[in-house]
């Protein structure tokens, strides 16, 4: 092996040398201080020559420059290292098509939900919602008569943390000492955040710019924290960073398939903690908050609005392979996703904002590619919270 760091380590300080050019590019950062500390200093490595430094390090992987580093182990630092180095050209000016920028990033290759699957998802909410008349009306009435007030929201947050957080331990095991912080946020473009500081501690950050539906708030705190980001965090943090020395876990980077992973996951982590029928799990804590919650119809609102959601991609495309205008993509958001205008505004601006440009196909793809993977088995979710996986891994057989 030749002198100097090992992949393992070039991979992180590229990531960190990376984040002093895109705010948010690096989500957590728990590793060795000292390369933290040496990327903060000075000014910025100029971009071409972390391109450069990327190009090298797959290539490094490639020819297996570090033998402690094989196996699934070297095929996840590829490809983790192959989204950096996407990350890096574009940047740095490269004009890097759309859909090969999705899919060098983040292992997938996306194409729209046809509007004719739309059009059979509005049918099927037609039915479903109260009233008559105009569907994207009534959706978003239902949706705002659900508002938490805001009052409230805290205390119900805790509650439903408390409980998930009981039933996660019991099914796929916490370390001990860990602890999330939940805390209030404004002006930012996402509805929830896990910021993970190490030492099994997570702050979630709930955005209050526009009211939280009672709808969507039991599936946020499970996403953020029990049994999604904070559980694989902590989890990864004893038995891959501690356990095994495996560094590499110690930094989570925008750009790389290890978010697909990570929101997919999440996403599916009410569903496999409580099963599908999870609102009739979360509506006594609803009902003793004096929130309006109807558990039968929010069921089939959600099942109805699962290919609407997945069309949250059409969005992104819009705006990045097509190059169509904001503007317009708001509109299409109003009428396909039944969105009131604030919250389609929202989606375009998080789609928008540099760093997250392909980020939505994390969500989209990601849930169907860990839900396939995890067929309904605890066991399985439970190695989506534990090992290195690859979206490759997740559509292979069995194993």
């Amino acid at each position: 092996m030749a002198d100097g760091p090992g992949v393992v380590e070039r991979y992180v300080r590229l990531g960190l040398a990376l984040g002093r050019h895109l705010d948010g590019l690096v989500d957590a950062y728990y590793g060795p201080e000292a390369w933290r500390a040496e990327a903060e200093q000075g000014p910025p490595v100029p971009l071409p020559a972390l391109v450069a430094d990327g190009a090298r390090l797959v290539a490094d992987v490639d020819g297996g420059a570090d033998p402690e580093v094989e196996g699934r182990r070297r095929a996840w630092l590829r490809a983790q290292a192959v989204g950096l180095h996407t990350v890096a050209r574009g940047l740095g000016g490269e004009d890097v098509p759309y859909l090969d920028e999705v899919e060098l990033s983040y292992g997938v290759r996306p194409a729209p939900v046809p509007e004719d699957a739309l059009a059979a998802a509005h049918r099927r909410l037609d039915a479903v919602l109260p009233g008559s008349g105009d569907v994207r009306e009534r959706m978003v009435a239902w949706r705002e008569a659900h508002v938490v007030p805001a009052e409230r929201l805290e205390g119900l947050v805790r509650d439903l943390a408390d409980d998930l957080r009981e039933r996660t331990d019991r099914a796929f095991g916490l370390p001990e000492g860990e602890e999330v912080e939940w805390v209030l946020e404004t002006d930012k473009p996402w509805s929830g955040f896990n910021y993970y500081l190490g030492g099994l501690r997570s702050r979630v950050a709930i955005n209050i710019d526009l009211p939280v539906p009672s709808l969507s708030l039991p599936h946020l705190v499970a996403h953020e924290a029990y049994p999604g980001h904070h559980t694989e965090h902590c989890r990864k943090e004893v038995g891959l960073v501690r356990g095994r020395d495996q560094v590499e876990e110690a930094i989570f980077l925008v750009g790389t398939p290890q978010c697909l992973l990570a929101e997919g996951l999440a996403d599916l982590a009410l569903e496999s903690l409580v099963g599908t029928d999870h609102e009739a799990v979360v509506a006594p804590h609803l009902a003793s908050a004096g929130v309006c919650f109807d558990a039968e119809v929010a069921a089939q609102v959600r099942e109805a609005l699962s290919t609407v959601g997945a069309a949250r991609g059409n969005v992104a495309l819009m705006l990045h392979a097509d190059g169509r205008p904001p503007e317009e993509a708001v509109a299409w958001a109003e009428r396909w996703l039944l969105l009131p205008t604030p919250r389609a505004e929202k989606q375009v601006r998080f789609i928008s904002d540099p760093t997250w440009r392909a980020y939505i196909f994390c969500y989209t793809e990601g849930v169907e590619l860990c839900r396939r993977f995890a067929a309904g088995d605890p066991a399985r979710f439970e190695r989506l919270l534990s090992e290195q996986l690859l979206p490759a891994d997740l559509v292979a057989p069995a194993a």
